[in-house]
């Protein structure tokens, strides 16, 4: 008789879901607290200037430090994901992101060690990038690997709401700090806190994802002997134009929510007169609208499909362009709040669906590098010159021009999905003919 197959034991949906969440929850945490300081703190300690305007920009350029170091990542923990397996590195991602950001929180100042302060905080950040551009990538497949037929955009989105439960979290942190502590106790120490205290979700998340087991899709893949040795050659040489084509269809939803976080803080901040503390509580609302409407637009993409739900979106970030200075520039509360709230909820609408649909552009053998590069060089395009970029067309052209290139962005994505649905249709008709 021979003896039983044993099967590897099934990933409960709960675990699953709660497992991508946890992680990119914490990821997004300790992001966000570093573009949250980098407006609020990096430039006054680690970049001193007799302008602070050249200040801001120092720092934003160690900002987008991370986005340059995302792509390396991607390909770094993509061709061990592809090659040995999601859950194995989805630890080291976690873990490669979670010291960068303790030691961020440790580093001295300027005033304590001069030059070393800034180039310490940019070595830092380039781990942060490591780290995030490998966590997304094996998150969205932990889950979308896992989802049943029909609900591949709803699994998917779990991920995605890491985003802004971890931006509640950080700016919730700095308003918290900003309450109880005074300018010189916070800019002494408190600052240090959320990236200190990290260590405790990272803690937490290993701990979850420890617990589950490899993916059903990678395990096929496994069986049928489907890994390639260089899964980065594979995506550059066999799927090349689905790669440019994933990047360009990300770059709208980079764009959306970075200058509705960090520009929209630094100018409010700053052109605006709004304090610190008056600022983040009207952006953690609009990060609400984010958050609700990501769950809205995967029913709706499991429904209509990921690529018509995009080009909707998109679509609807293009007309938000032509409003971001009546609105934004009004300097109101009523109109900064409704700025904030269209425009986060818009990145919500693109967002929710992104990772479903950058996954299933790519095979089970090179889908952990494929989605994770088309996303992060999307972020390289997409966000991280869209503070620079935009704080220097406020100053030199108005805010009006900050909508058009918002503007501009989305339409360039909008006719990416469609290509993309377009190369989905030939691609179908053929393999039916």
């Amino acid at each position: 008789m021979s003896a039983p197959v044993t099967a590897a034991p099934a990933n409960s949906p709960r675990r699953v879901l709660f497992a991508s969440l946890i992680g990119t929850t914490i990821e997004f945490f300790d992001f966000y607290i570093y573009a949250t300081a980098a407006v609020l703190v990096f430039p006054k300690l680690f970049f001193p200037s007799s302008d602070p305007t050249s200040a801001v920009l120092q720092s934003f350029a160690t900002f987008a430090i991370a986005f340059l170091a995302r792509p390396i990542g991607a390909v770094l923990f993509g061709h061990f994901g592809d090659r040995i397996g999601r859950k194995a590195t989805l630890v080291a991602a976690l873990m490669t992101m979670g010291l960068s950001t303790v030691a961020i929180g440790l580093l001295p100042t300027y005033a304590s060690i001069g030059v070393a302060a800034p180039l310490l905080l940019a070595l830092f950040r380039l781990g942060q990038g490591l780290g995030l551009g490998g966590e997304w990538g094996g998150a969205v497949l932990l889950a979308t690997e896992n989802a049943p037929p029909g609900k591949e955009a709803w699994y998917g989105m779990f991920p995605q709401l890491g985003a802004p439960i971890g931006f509640i979290c950080s700016a919730g942190s700095f308003l918290l700090l900003g309450a109880l502590l005074t300018d010189e106790q916070f800019f002494s120490y408190g600052w240090r806190i959320p990236f200190v205290a990290s260590a405790l979700l990272v803690i937490v998340g290993l701990y979850v994802r420890l617990k589950i087991t490899e993916t059903p899709a990678f395990r096929k893949a496994l069986e049928r002997q489907e890994r390639v040795r260089v899964p980065m050659l594979t995506v550059f040489l066999e799927h090349t134009g689905t790669l440019i084509l994933g990047t360009v269809a990300a770059i709208a939803t980079f764009v959306i929510f970075y200058l509705m976080t960090v520009f929209a803080l630094s100018w409010g901040t700053s052109a605006l007169g709004y304090s610190k503390g008056e600022f983040l509580p009207l952006q953690m609302l609009g990060v609400v609208f984010f958050g609700v409407t990501i769950p809205v637009a995967a029913k709706i993409a499991d429904r209509i499909g990921t690529e018509r739900a995009l080009i909707g979106a998109s679509l609807a970030i293009f007309a938000f362009g032509f409003l971001f200075e009546p609105l934004f520039g009004s300097g109101g509360v009523i109109g900064v709040l409704l700025f904030l709230s269209i425009g986060l909820g818009l990145m919500g609408f693109t967002y929710g669906p992104l990772s479903a649909a950058l996954s299933e552009l790519f095979p089970t053998a090179v889908r952990y590098t494929g989605a994770s590069l088309a996303f992060t060089l999307a972020g390289i395009l997409g966000a991280s010159p869209a503070p620079y970029a935009a704080t220097y067309l406020a100053s030199a052209y108005g805010l009006s021009a900050v909508g058009y290139y918002m503007s501009a962005m989305a339409l360039l994505s909008a006719v990416a999905f469609w290509l993309i649905g377009r190369r989905r249709t030939f691609r179908l008709a053929v393999e039916n003919a």
